[in-house]
């Protein structure tokens, strides 16, 4: 099928969300359509095949992509599937390449949305085109950088963007591959609520037990796709084995998915919870009240330390405050994760309050 780009819509419902798939990398051309015959065979409902044609990797010495000459299978593939195909693009030159074999939607990876000037260099390869492209948040949690770019490529007069979650790079252990901070991905639409946002479960979780829950997870948060990596082979798969399914266990997954959960905005529709949202935003204006009443003492405590000339930071009395904090949320059935990011950034603030007087 040859897909006109401008034709590509990136829409979608709660009930049926945009489903993209495909392998990680594009290894041979056996595996690209076998795996696409596999998808059509089990009756998964998707809107885009999707493989890897350049893989940008961490260390050198690993499989970097098979390279443009891949291009065709995927091409292939969309034919056989007859849906749009995307592939990444991590400089001006793949853009070019990728446009030439008319590939349907472009992606720019995570690890390209870390630099401006690879965005715009990327960009401005786009410039004049019109073809829809998908934007993954940066490595690390900045929300700033993910918007950048998006703003770049709009700027370059592309209509249709959408941005794709797929979780952050942490120190701390996690059992994900990439932690989700779902936070992020619900800022971004608060900021730009005309993106559509498409959830990464294969990359956020790393392993493939953790992409169902993660893809209930995305539509439980109203997310308006998924894409998930699937291969006919997957533990034979040349990168990113681990994390992806076989296209009849994307079946499987896809007709489990809890989707179509209504929109909840107006709350006259629904009186019974109504009711518990005046009880939320009650207790929510004491807490800002309570807040804004401690960070006044902050402001009278930052006063007499400086006339007394002591250390705004006091280590021993930040690490009894903690120590009785979590005690205390763990007597109320609060998390202890919850607990420390809730008094660190209070902490924060207040000694910014300090710091001021």
């Amino acid at each position: 099928m040859s897909t006109n780009s401008s034709s590509f819509q990136f829409t979608a419902n709660s009930k049926d969300p945009l489903i993209i798939t495909g392998p990680c990398s594009a290894e041979t051309e056996d595996q690209v359509l076998n795996t696409a015959q596999e998808i059509k065979d089990s009756t998964a409902h998707v809107a885009m095949f999707r493989a890897g044609i350049w893989k940008p990797r961490t260390r050198p010495n690993s499989f970097e992509g098979i390279g443009s000459k891949g291009l065709p299978w995927l091409k292939k593939a969309g034919e056989l599937l007859q849906v749009p195909v995307c592939t990444e693009v991590a400089n001006g030159r793949h853009v070019e390449e990728a446009l030439k074999a008319e590939i349907d939607v472009l992606w720019i990876g995570a690890r390209s949305t870390v630099s401006p000037f690879i965005v715009q260099e990327i960009a401005d390869a786009m410039r004049g085109v019109d073809i829809p492209v998908m934007v993954k948040n940066p490595i690390n949690p900045d929300l700033a950088l993910w918007l950048g770019a998006i703003e770049r490529v709009e700027q370059a007069g592309i209509k249709q963007i959408a941005a794709i979650h797929r979780g952050f790079s942490s120190y701390n252990k996690s059992k994900y591959r990439n932690v989700p901070n779902w936070e992020i991905p619900i800022e971004l639409k608060r900021q730009a609520p005309q993106l559509t946002l498409i959830c990464d479960p294969s990359h956020i979780g790393g392993k493939r037990e953790l992409i169902a829950p993660l893809s209930q997870q995305a539509m439980n948060l109203q997310f308006d796709g998924l894409m998930i990596e699937t291969h006919h082979e997957p533990d034979a798969a040349w990168s990113d084995a681990a994390q992806q399914i076989t296209p009849s266990s994307l079946a499987k997954l896809l007709a489990s998915l809890r989707t179509g959960q209504k929109e909840a905005s107006n709350n006259n529709d629904y009186p019974g919870l109504k009711a518990y949202r005046q009880e939320i935003d009650r207790l929510d204006n004491y807490i800002l009240e309570l807040l804004a009443e401690r960070m006044n003492i902050s402001a009278e405590i930052g006063a007499f330390k400086k006339k007394e000339q002591i250390a705004i930071h006091q280590p021993k009395r930040w690490a009894a405050t903690v120590k009785r904090a979590l005690e205390i949320g763990a007597t109320n059935g609060l998390s202890e994760t919850f607990i420390l990011e809730l008094f660190q950034k209070i902490h924060k603030e207040s000694i910014e309050r300090q710091s001021k007087t």
